[in-house]
């Protein structure tokens, strides 16, 4: 077994440091915990993308990854357990198996006097004074979360300026500027237009068609194949089927030829309709240096095919070409524009620019739903004075441990339009009119529909229906001329599970760029097929939602895997082909188990390259 684990790790781009001493401590894991060695790369595999681990497999790792073993299992006897819920596949919160910020308190027993340096007008009117929450707990109950460690601490910095003391003199000073993340000033209201508003609230879903499914498919390769023709690099596609001795280029879809994920042996291409008439064929990799593959990845592939039956691959061209006319006249033909100034006023000539925080839900903690993390995050905000406010669901997450018991004694939109809603109004009115809040539903919300597109939530406030709005799930928009796209389907986790790639050898792995990477060369937000298992992916509601029409300046991708902010460029491999480049963020979850997450602060000016960007712990 040790020659197949060794194996494993080599078809994945590891290299073994100490190779005698990691085979047999992986052999022994193997063993003791039942796994295969897919499995067990499969899980090491997350255990370095969490820590951001180069591509050498260290002696030194395999206590702590022993220790993630035996987490997958305990979390597995739980999952047997009845009554018992695990909140969220959160990994590093697995890892550590315990909130990461409540080390040493026990509830109840707070050890030190809460901190309310960053507490405002916005805390003291939601507390509720001794009455009873939706949770059913007193509501002056000490949480973990009020009692946690660090507060509003900068974790990681993506910016051209100098890291001063300010992070942590900021800690203790309210009025000190903030020297790391340059704001536009909060005065200037920021312009703002939607994209696109499909799918429409109450659309009807649970309709689509296997003749849906295949037309979804069919265009998206067709779509592939006609911008490799128009771009002129690449010779017009052919069919990949055919036997000849000639060197070929065809354009396809990456398939997986059995159930299960995707293995380097076999890997299937398949054609469009036009050209092979759908068929399939199989793909041989061995002559390739380096690749990124996952099932459902539209790819354009040069090689031959002398038997018919195999096609040996010599490059393969994972993204659509890029042409100065075909990304800037791709822009969505319906806009929605929610200012009555901005469709008088010429934006040609402004500098794009907009100070924004970003955070991903959930927005309460395990233990109870009194919402504090969105409470302080509002707080933060008021401090802070961002032009816009993105909030990502989940909001009433339906993987709560008290939404899943059903003690809650009030319904989801009650939930909804009382702690979310009520807290958000609330905050702009405090604001006032220069404030801006966006609100991106989610599958796992339960007081929405579940399907996938999403429809934007139903948002009655009239008087500031042009503050606090909502959009598609997934959704686009632009802000100051900054445009934005988001999606909270966790894209990054579930490409991570399903891809299957090979590193020069002496090459750096970027794990989190390159899966954010693959979004944008597919042009769509949604690239996976067929969909990860929970996905309630619905083909014949509004296809055109999940197209990435253009590349955004700003994509935002919520994830449970680590937090990043990371400019990402796309196209520009081939002379004469453009070039773009996109701000990629993971604001990760702002609230973690017990205790609390993160969220970003970003400010926008002129392009990714000059953004700065902060992850702060709440």
């Amino acid at each position: 077994m040790e020659e197949e684990i060794k194996l494993e790790f080599k078809k994945s781009g590891f290299i073994l440091d100490n190779e005698q001493e990691i085979l047999e401590k992986c052999l022994a894991f193997c063993i003791n915990y039942n796994l295969s060695p897919c499995d067990l790369v499969s899980s090491w595999d997350v255990y370095s993308l969490n820590r951001q681990l180069e591509l050498t497999v260290q002696n030194a790792h395999m206590d702590a990854f022993l220790q993630q073993l035996q987490n997958e299992q305990k979390e597995a006897i739980i999952k047997k357990e009845p009554g018992l819920h695990l909140y969220s596949n959160d990994v590093e919160m697995i890892l550590n198996n315990k909130p990461e910020d409540i080390d040493d308190v026990v509830p109840g027993t707070p050890t030190e006097k809460y901190d309310t340096s960053y507490l405002g007008p916005l805390d003291s009117a939601h507390r509720t004074n001794g009455s009873i929450l939706p949770s059913g707990k007193p509501a002056d109950l000490v949480t973990p979360f009020g009692q946690r460690k660090n507060k509003f601490v900068v974790q990681s910095t993506v910016s051209d300026l100098p890291i001063t003391d300010s992070i942590k003199k900021e800690q203790h000073d309210d009025n000190s500027e903030d020297d790391i993340i340059k704001r536009v000033q909060p005065s200037k209201r920021c312009s703002l237009q939607t994209h696109c508003s499909k799918p429409e609230t109450s659309c009807r879903f649970m309709y689509d068609r296997i003749e849906d499914k295949f037309n979804f498919l069919e265009s998206r390769i067709m779509k592939h194949a006609k911008a490799f023709a128009v771009s002129g690099i690449y010779e017009e596609p052919v069919d990949p089927t055919v036997a000849s001795q000639k060197s070929l280029f065809a354009v396809g879809m990456v398939c997986c030829e059995e159930e299960g994920r995707l293995k380097e042996k076999p890997v299937l291409l398949q054609s469009s309709v036009e050209h092979s008439g759908g068929q399939r064929v199989r793909l041989d990799l061995q002559k390739l240096s380096q690749f990124s593959i996952f099932p459902g990845q539209v790819i354009g592939i040069k090689g031959h095919n002398p038997s018919g039956h195999c096609l040996i691959a010599s490059e393969i061209i994972d993204y659509v070409p890029l042409s100065d006319s075909s990304d800037e006249n791709s822009q969505p033909a319906k806009k929605q524009a929610l200012d009555q100034d901005l469709i008088q006023t010429d934006l040609s000539h402004v500098l794009p620019e907009i100070s924004v925080l970003i955070a991903g839900g959930p927005f309460t903690t395990t233990d109870n739903l009194m919402f504090e993390p969105l409470t302080e995050l509002l707080a933060y905000a008021h401090r802070k004075q961002p032009q816009l406010l993105i909030l990502l669901g989940p909001f009433i997450d339906s993987e709560h441990p008290e939404i899943k018991k059903g003690t809650v004694n009030r319904t989801f939109d009650e939930l909804f339009h009382h702690e979310i809603l009520k807290r958000i109004q609330d905050y702009v009115e405090y604001m006032g009119s220069g404030a801006r809040v966006i609100l991106v539903p989610s599958i796992r919300d339960a007081n929405h529909d579940f399907v996938f597109p999403q429809a934007p939530f139903n948002i009655h406030l009239p008087d500031l229906k042009d503050q606090i709005i909502s959009i598609t799930n997934p959704g686009t928009f632009s802000a100051n001329e900054v445009k934005v796209a988001c999606c909270t389907v966790d894209m990054i986790k579930q490409l991570s599970g399903e891809e299957i790639s090979r590193n020069a050898a002496g090459g750096s792995k970027h794990r989190m760029s390159a899966l954010a990477n693959h979004i944008l060369c597919q042009r769509s937000f949604y690239p996976l097929y067929p969909p990860a298992e929970g996905i309630p992916l619905d083909f014949s509601l509004a296809p055109e939602a999940l197209e990435i029409s253009s590349i955004p300046d700003i994509l935002i991708l919520p994830s449970d895997l680590t937090h990043f902010v990371r400019v990402v460029s796309v196209g520009g491999k081939s002379e004469g082909e453009v070039q773009r480049k996109c701000l990629c963020v993971n604001p990760g979850r702002l609230a973690r188990g017990e205790g609390g997450g993160f969220f970003v602060e970003l400010n926008y000016h002129g392009s990714p390259d000059s953004a700065t960007a902060s992850i702060i712990r709440i």
